[in-house]
């Protein structure tokens, strides 16, 4: 590559982020699209190589999302709901207990002072908080519906997104291969190359590791729902979906599985229970969802996954949170190829 090349190069990549930046509210329905196109190829591919039309397989599979966003919508946010409810009923409680037990135990233990906790502040400041939590749903209603042009907006987006990934689906492998024959016939080798182990890495990064954050998830509110605990369903859907950074959806969901079973029973014995089910959970992911699901092509460190998604959404918003990952994909796939470069060059041998 000569030096004119380069800043060509940088140029474009500069130019790129500017656009991004720029196009940003209006790239959030063709990015969501584009994820959904992403996740929903393979299936239409294989639909297609045993003989179904494309624009068949490709109706098949667009049906199927639909409907599985559509019921998510359906039966979670109503539960959900109903949890942060059931919540903010039981936060004097929480907090009763907690004044009680936690505070004679600081003070033995650490030499805190009772006094160093304003509890009753404290309770105040969670309830109003936590009262507002509950109509931030209707205000967004209300402020949609009662401005015309964020309306219009608001339909125009819910109508772009399956729209868009109905022609992206039927069309996706077409227009891999324009965007292939339009590469320099010397770069066209290397580029696939770096495209098709990006598409392996984030390939088995969307589809596998959400598998298994979907599938523990369910394990655990399961677990936790089985124990009888109130509010198995908040905490089996935040351990299960921050468990792509190892052990942290364990960590994370026994704690809050912990302090919420003995404040609702106020007996250690369903701590037992409690780590039953995250013991369960680990067991599955690590002999069952993770070898099955993803197998050994991740290859994106944790730390970078959190990296990535932070810094995607400080510069760009939720658009950066969208490009987050495909992004980190391939800088890590080009920082590999750069490196095996390095390695086989005189600069390392010398």
């Amino acid at each position: 590559m000569t030096e004119s090349q380069k800043w060509l190069v940088f140029a474009g990549i500069l130019f790129a982020g500017l656009l991004v930046y720029l196009l940003a509210p209006v790239l959030t329905p063709f990015l969501v699209a584009t994820l959904l196109s992403y996740l929903g190829d393979p299936l239409v591919d294989r639909m297609e190589n045993r003989g179904l039309p494309r624009t068949a397989a490709v109706a098949i599979v667009f049906v199927l999302l639909l409907t599985v966003l559509v019921l998510v919508l359906l039966l979670l946010i109503p539960a959900i709901g109903h949890q942060f409810q059931v919540l903010a009923e039981k936060i004097p409680t929480y907090l009763g207990w907690l004044q009680k037990n936690a505070g004679p135990w600081l003070q033995h233990n650490i030499g805190i002072e009772p006094s160093f906790l304003d509890w009753s502040t404290l309770q105040t400041t969670l309830q109003e908080h936590w009262g507002k939590f509950g109509g931030v749903a209707k205000s967004v209603v209300t402020w949609v519906s009662s401005s015309g042009l964020a309306l219009v907006a608001f339909i125009a987006n819910l109508v772009l997104i399956p729209v868009v990934t109905f022609y992206l689906l039927r069309d996706w492998d077409i227009m891999v291969e324009r965007v292939r024959g339009l590469l320099p016939r010397k770069w066209e080798p290397t580029v696939v190359k770096l495209a098709k182990q990006s598409d392996e890495v984030l390939g088995a990064f969307l589809r596998g590791q959400l598998l298994v954050m979907l599938g523990l998830a369910f394990v655990y509110t399961l677990g936790l729902w089985i124990v009888g605990l109130e509010l198995a369903l908040i905490i089996g859907l935040i351990a299960g979906l921050v468990s792509f950074v190892p052990y942290l959806g364990f960590i994370l969901g026994i704690l809050m599985a912990g302090i919420a079973a003995l404040m609702q029973f106020h007996d250690v014995t369903y701590l037992l229970w409690v780590a039953i089910v995250f013991g369960v959970g680990q067991a599955l992911e690590g002999m069952v969802f993770t070898p099955l699901l993803v197998g050994d092509k991740i290859g994106l460190h944790p730390v970078a996954v959190i990296f990535a998604v932070m810094a995607g959404g400080q510069l760009f918003g939720f658009v950066g949170v969208l490009l987050a990952l495909p992004v980190a994909a391939v800088i890590m796939v080009i920082f590999r190829h750069v490196q095996e470069i390095y390695r086989h060059s005189g600069l390392y041998s010398e």
